[in-house]
Order: structure tokens, then C-alpha cells, then sequence
């Protein structure tokens, strides 16, 4: 599929290729009238996040067909999607012609050998290669089709329980078209769990959106186990 982002990191339960469904709850805020907010949670994983209710959910066989080619699901991964267009459609999960913000999210339980290997580090190249290093070996390797990287933000998150992790917020370029990506990279005191947010779109749109999508990034709370 053209203009499909490139996906750098394989070690964690076998990288986004092996994303599947497993349940997704979204509750509207209280309040009168439309709520201007609905919940996202994963009530197992102690995990929400709030989005416009404009933005509308993906199916979850959507998203499995598009990030995992429709291969079984995993009963250790739970995921979400989220379109800001009118027609959402799960292809602009990683695309790079998003005209309007797409949310997506997903909750892993690792393999002992991706908690040993995981690190700051690993967290933001989690999606994409964001450190200097893994660019460099991508780029080495002449396969992505990426150009034109810039670092927005490089936050390092602490919370309560040993919740920690990453914010990264960068820009890419792919067949001529230049992408943002804000993204919130967590694992739980033991790094056995993912906790990943991302919400991106078209520099463009990301700068038309930013503070609808800094509401999205800023809600993600996660609870300690």
C-alpha cells in the first residue's frame, strides 16, 4: 500500500506486525449535551485515554487486516483506533497521506527477551527510527524511503507505581509527503507491558490540530499492577 510508514522495531512480541484485537471499551464524559470527549480504556491494563468525539473508532478487524495482514489474534495485545475523518478507514493507521488525525493505541504484554531488551532507547524507536543510531541503520540499509527527520520533542515521562517511558514528537517525509507524529512510549515498573499511544497526520494537519491532539497525548494514564 503506498505511503505505508515504515515499522523499524521487531522485538517486542514480534513488532506491530503481530497487533491484534482483543477489546476495546469507550465511554462517553458526563456532562450535558454531546460529550466533547469520549474515554478509551483498557480496563484490564489500568490504561485510558480521552479523544474528540468527532474522531471516530476503527473496527478492531480493520485494524488487525491492515497492521498484522489478518493473522490470528493475540490474546496478550489489546489495541484501539481512532479517525478524525469523516470515513475512517484503518489504512491511515500508517499512512502518510492523513489529512485529518488518526489515533492509535495498543497495550502489549512482552516475552521475558524483549523485557530484558527494552530500554529508553528502544521505546522511541518503538514505531519509527527516531535515535540517532537505528536512522543511521536504517538509512545504512536503503530500504524505507524515509527523508527529512525532525525532532520535535524528546520528553522522559515518570509516574506513579514505575510507570516511565517516552514522548516523542518528530517529522518524516515519505514519497514527497511530510508526516508528524506525537507518540507516548510506557512500560510498568518491571518492563513486562507497552503501554503505546500515537496520534499523527500531515504537518499541516498536526499543525491546524495541535491542541485537540496535545489533549489526546496529555490523557494517557496508565495504572500501576
Amino acid at each position: 500500500m503506498a505511503n505505508r510508514a515504515f515499522r523499524s522495531r521487531r522485538g517486542l512480541v514480534g513488532g506491530l506486525a503481530l497487533l491484534v484485537a482483543t477489546g476495546l471499551g469507550t465511554i462517553g464524559l458526563s456532562g450535558c449535551g454531546a460529550p466533547a470527549y469520549n474515554y478509551v480504556t483498557d480496563s484490564a491494563a489500568k490504561t485510558y485515554y480521552k479523544v474528540p468525539n468527532g474522531w471516530h473508532s476503527v473496527s478492531q478487524s480493520a485494524l488487525n487486516n491492515v497492521l498484522t495482514g489478518g493473522q490470528p489474534s493475540n490474546p496478550n495485545i489489546w489495541m484501539a483506533g481512532f479517525d478524525g475523518d469523516q470515513k475512517p478507514s484503518a489504512d491511515r493507521a500508517s499512512s502518510f497521506t492523513v489529512s485529518k488525525p488518526f489515533a492509535f493505541s495498543v497495550v502489549i504484554q512482552l516475552s521475558a527477551d524483549a523485557t530484558n531488551s527494552l530500554s529508553y532507547n528502544t521505546m522511541r524507536d518503538f514505531l519509527l527510527p527516531v535515535t540517532a543510531q537505528q536512522r543511521q541503520s536504517v538509512a545504512a540499509a536503503g530500504s524505507s524511503g524515509l527523508s527529512d527527520f525532525k525532532q520535535i520533542r524528546d520528553d522522559t515521562i515518570t509516574s506513579r507505581g514505575g510507570i516511565h517511558g517516552v514522548r516523542e514528537t518528530f517529522q518524516y517525509t515519505l514519497q514527497g509527503v511530510a508526516d508528524t507524529w506525537d507518540e507516548d512510549v510506557l512500560t510498568n515498573a518491571n518492563q513486562t507491558v507497552v503501554y503505546f499511544l500515537m496520534v499523527h497526520c500531515t504537518n499541516s494537519c498536526y499543525s491546524q490540530n495541535q491542541a485537540a491532539i496535545n489533549t489526546v497525548m496529555t490523557s494517557f494514564t496508565v495504572g500501576s499492577s
